[in-house]
């Protein structure tokens, strides 16, 4: 089973309208209410692709059980641990007149010590070696970057497989657990390192590599409108983004990992799944929902190509 932890979801409020203006009231074209969390995501696009996932994390209040309903009426296994306080409620709005996207993201809500032990014995007698547990995004409050370090070593003495997508710097420190797949964007892969130079793609591999030679197993870099890398020990693969019109990017990313992870439980090719990755997150920027795998105006402009050092 594929765990996918959430440990600061949220309701994304979706606003397209025509202009922004202060001090007026702004009527709007549209909007959508999304469950949503970096997790969440991971989940409704396995879902999409055939897989099962149990979605589970940390939240509360009537914005929670909104997050939950959503993935239970895609028939998604959830196990969230509840606090008082609500989950978050993030506002990303596409300006039509500008061409921008104005993203408000929220803080969640304070978590215990307490609670976090109590998310750590859940996965402790629930997670074996032929699990994979996901871990994406921020954390809510009270929740120290650390926690992620906590989490890879609960997950390598499980023998499960451990995949994180995180921005934090803590990620260094989990390399000695051996996790089976970080998804760092161009920016966060830097500044693992500290280095404030071009992202080149000869830097981005070699930094990848770097995290490779600490322990890493697999990295999939994400690189916005220059699509995506992967990079382990045997390949080094890129692959071009299609052209499309940005609406959101919120999801992107999200999308992007769990149609690799899809792809791999598949046992497709490392090729296929970076391809059709780069199409599906693509799409989801194209869109203010995630992609419905309408995919075949996209696949044709992405090109795989295997670089040697």
């Amino acid at each position: 089973m594929i765990y996918t932890v959430t440990l600061n979801p949220a309701i994304d409020l979706v606003i397209v309208t025509k202009k922004l203006e202060p001090k007026v009231v702004n009527r709007t074209e549209k909007f959508e209410l999304q469950p949503n969390g970096k997790g969440v995501n991971v989940s409704f696009i396995l879902k999409k692709l055939g897989i099962d996932s149990v979605a589970t994390g940390i939240g509360g209040g009537f914005t929670l059980d909104y997050v939950i309903s959503g993935l239970t009426e895609k028939g998604i296994k959830t196990n969230f641990l509840k606090v008082k306080e609500p989950t978050r409620v993030n506002v990303f709005t596409d300006v039509l007149d500008e061409g921008t996207e104005y993203k408000q993201v929220n803080p969640g809500p304070v978590v215990s010590s307490d609670k976090q032990d109590q998310f750590l014995d859940y996965l402790e007698s629930t997670v074996t070696k032929d699990d994979m547990v996901v871990v994406s995004g921020s954390f809510s409050r009270g929740i120290k970057p650390n926690f992620l370090v906590q989490l890879a070593q609960l997950v390598q003495k499980q023998g499960a497989k451990f995949v994180i997508d995180s921005s934090y710097l803590e990620v260094i420190d989990t390399l000695k657990y051996r996790p089976f797949l970080l998804k760092p964007n161009n920016d966060e892969l830097a500044a693992f390192f500290n280095y404030e130079g071009e992202m080149t793609a000869t830097k981005t591999v070699e930094l990848a590599q770097k995290l490779i030679k600490l322990g890493c197993q697999n990295v999939l870099v994400s690189l916005g409108a220059d699509g995506a890398a992967f990079i382990n020990e045997r390949h080094i693969l890129f692959a071009n983004a299609p052209q499309i019109q940005v609406v959101n990017s919120a999801c992107a990313g999200d999308t992007m990992l769990g149609t690799f992870i899809a792809f791999l439980e598949k046992n497709k090719p490392v090729s296929a799944a970076l391809k059709m990755a780069v199409a599906a997150g693509s799409d989801t920027a194209s869109r203010t929902g995630l992609t419905d795998f309408s995919l075949d105006n996209l696949l044709p402009q992405i090109s795989v190509t295997e670089r040697t050092n």
